[in-house]
């Protein structure tokens, strides 16, 4: 008798509970907490939908509407194309498929993110996870938990902004250098609103996350939830952003799937 073809093994999995779909996606509504810039710079939207029929004479049968949203509003993909360094890489419709789906190292940082809201990332950090859990996953993600999906719930509390600016966890300019340059993976993602810390604006060179991933031909994965469902090591992420023609990214509805004993 032949031998189950591995996509049978894996329906049979996820079909029996060996295997966990969890979803790291954030609920897309008016409610979603959005970047916001200086007031000189444009703005991205917050999510609208606008009724088209709901049963009755504009559609007796159907319910649907339009919807308007920011490329980078809520769960979002950011392709190269999003920062000037890789302005003439891809766009998010041109992202390979087969990169929308890889391995995952989840980097815990949510006691330190706790107790300091502008806790850095270093890449000594990084190097200290590798000692114990091995090296981070060729051409996979690598996923910064730092507790703060717990803030979804309002705009104020995510963008923890004062008067100097947002205050929020990430990498430092050296590690985001590190990831992007020198670690096997192919992008960052993250739990808060974009993938560089809030004092990014005041780093050399700003938005250091963006300068260099996007430089290098790497992605981006924001307002990530759920991280804390998910392993050190062993899960497989399932990203899959709008494919929009010259876009600079998109909505995505981001899935990990891990294997449960």
């Amino acid at each position: 008798m032949s031998q189950p073809s591995v996509l049978a093994a894996l329906v049979s999995a996820l079909r029996g509970g060996s295997i966990e779909v969890v979803d790291l996606t954030s609920p897309l509504s008016s409610s979603t907490p959005v970047i916001q810039l200086p007031p000189e710079f444009g703005q991205t939207a917050v999510f609208e939908l606008a009724e088209i029929s709901r049963y009755d004479d504009r559609g007796p049968a159907w319910y649907w509407n339009n919807f308007r949203s920011g490329e980078h509003t809520g769960t979002h993909f950011d392709a190269p194309n999003h920062w000037v360094t890789g302005k003439d890489l891809d766009d998010v419709a041109s992202v390979p498929a087969g990169r929308l789906i890889a391995p995952a190292a989840v980097l815990d940082f949510t006691a330190e993110a706790a107790e300091n809201p502008d806790f850095l990332v270093e890449v000594e950090h990084v190097q200290r996870w590798e000692a114990e859990h091995g090296p981070l996953p060729e051409d996979g993600w690598l996923l910064l938990r730092t507790g703060w999906d717990a803030r979804g719930h309002s705009q104020e509390a995510f963008l923890n902004a004062d008067e100097t600016g947002p205050h929020t966890p990430g990498l430092s300019p050296e590690c985001a250098r590190w990831v992007a340059q020198e670690s096997p993976v192919i992008g960052l993602g993250v739990e808060t609103v974009g993938t560089d810390a809030g004092r990014g604006h005041s780093f050399d060179p700003a938005f250091p996350c963006h300068s260099y991933l996007m430089g290098s031909d790497k992605y981006g994965l924001t307002q990530l939830q759920n991280l804390a469902a998910l392993p050190a090591t062993g899960s497989v992420v399932v990203a899959g952003p709008l494919p929009i023609v010259t876009g600079s990214g998109a909505p995505a509805r981001v899935l990990a799937l891990v294997e449960r004993s």
